[in-house]
């Protein structure tokens, strides 16, 4: 990269190169639109010789999400022609994620949207991918922010879009630039493809483990299968007055969390003298359904030492016989769900809780393999679990780094040498 920029020019409260123009979206594209605004379900055919329709769902920084893309009968496509998409146009949502932008690729061509402003540029002055950057950086969304209308929901209107300013670099500089940010993207989409694998990887660990269908190394025999009483104990203990104690709630997500982390304060009020005081590794069932635990959640206090959660939760700790993180993966991969079913008594009271008896929840079975393969199995699944969250980490790093690079590519602050992609300073 160059830092040589010794003349510059302002540009609302910040300063561009001086051989940077600024130009509006209305001087700089072919075609500045809405997609179809309205209703247009009643339009939606099953055939494979409908036309694609792209809509904000399906809109995402990093391409296009294909799941539960819809088509369009090919008369309704005639009658919108306006939305009529090509290779290389912009989408941008109005309403919701505003400002979020994708590239329409060669697949989408005569493609049709809604609710999408489209944005074709002139290639000639404009290259479309430094364009997608800008618009999907914070510095593209603060600008697109400047502009929203509406109280209870947000949006943009195109007129408003059509005067907004922004900088336009060289076209050369243009094409540079999109590259060295799309090389990032490229990093942090193959960093995503791989920590999708290994999440099927441990997915089918799971499965398999955890059930006995495959053993490891060294282990044979059949599995016990006992009541859950006989592995774990019920705590009945409640808040004792410490103030060391961290005051938690489950979420169906995340697992055990602190309840400033989830509702922004302590919601326990009086009722925390009743809460049910954990230690370090004990568990706690929630029985509240979600669409991710339908039968209710039970997760494992791993990080604090002592926390109090909400009396309605049935807790309960490990006994000697037990490897914890054993049984962890296994309750959270709802290896309880099926006889949960069967002892839920009606579905959710007025609290939003599951009716489980706590007599009948600790007579549930559940299987009891040796405590040395249980161990085994646990550091396999820890494993995976470690190798999948060092990938996560890469990813917010790379996500930082591009979002550095966009900081000072797409202002000027720094310059890359043109004519050579592969060695850039």
């Amino acid at each position: 990269m160059s830092t040589e920029n010794s003349t510059t020019k302002p540009f609302y409260n910040t300063t561009i190169p001086s051989d940077w123009e600024i130009t509006t979206l209305d001087e700089m594209t072919l075609l500045l639109t809405n997609g179809f605004v309205g209703k247009a379900k009643e339009h939606y055919v099953d055939c494979d010789d409908g036309v694609t329709y792209i809509q904000g769902y399906n809109v995402t920084e990093s391409g296009f999400n294909y799941n539960g893309i819809k088509r369009v009968s090919k008369s309704f496509h005639e009658k919108n022609k306006k939305s009529c998409l090509q290779e290389g146009d912009l989408l941008t949502i109005q309403t919701g994620e505003i400002g979020l932008t994708s590239i329409v690729p060669k697949e989408l061509i005569g493609a049709n949207c809604h609710a999408l402003v489209i944005s074709r540029l002139k290639k000639e002055v404009a290259d479309p991918n430094f364009f997608l950057h800008y618009f999907n950086s914070e510095i593209g969304r603060r600008k697109f922010k400047t502009i929203e209308t509406g109280s209870t929901m947000k949006h943009l209107n195109v007129g408003d879009m059509e005067s907004l300013e922004y900088p336009l670099p060289p076209l050369p500089e243009q094409h540079i630039i999109a590259h060295v940010l799309s090389l990032m993207d490229s990093a942090i989409n193959q960093n995503n493809q791989l920590i999708a694998q290994k999440e099927l990887r441990k997915k089918w660990l799971m499965q398999n483990l955890l059930t006995g269908k495959k053993r490891l190394k060294g282990f044979g025999g059949e599995w016990k299968d006992v009541k859950l009483g006989k592995l774990f104990k019920q705590i009945k203990n409640i808040n004792d007055g410490g103030d060391t104690h961290s005051i938690m709630t489950i979420s169906s997500k995340l697992g055990l969390i602190s309840q400033e982390d989830k509702f922004d304060r302590v919601i326990a009020g009086d009722s925390l003298k009743k809460y049910t005081q954990l230690k370090k590794e004990d568990f706690a069932y929630n029985k509240g359904n979600s669409k991710t635990y339908q039968m209710g959640c039970i997760y494992q206090l791993e990080e604090a030492e002592s926390a109090l959660v909400p009396f309605v939760y049935i807790c309960f700790s490990p006994t000697d016989l037990v490897d914890t993180k054993f049984y962890k993966h296994w309750f959270l991969a709802h290896g309880l769900d099926r006889q949960l079913k069967k002892i839920i008594t009606s579905g959710a009271r007025g609290d939003g809780l599951l009716n489980v008896n706590t007599d009948d929840f600790f007579n549930l079975r559940i299987p009891y393999p040796p405590k040395e393969e249980q161990t085994a199995i646990a550091q396999v699944l820890q494993a995976a679990d470690k190798e999948i969250q060092l990938l996560k980490a890469k990813t917010d790093k790379l996500r930082e780094q591009k979002k550095g690079m966009m900081q000072v590519l797409l202002t000027g602050k720094k310059r890359l040498k043109i004519g050579n992609k592969e060695n850039i300073e």
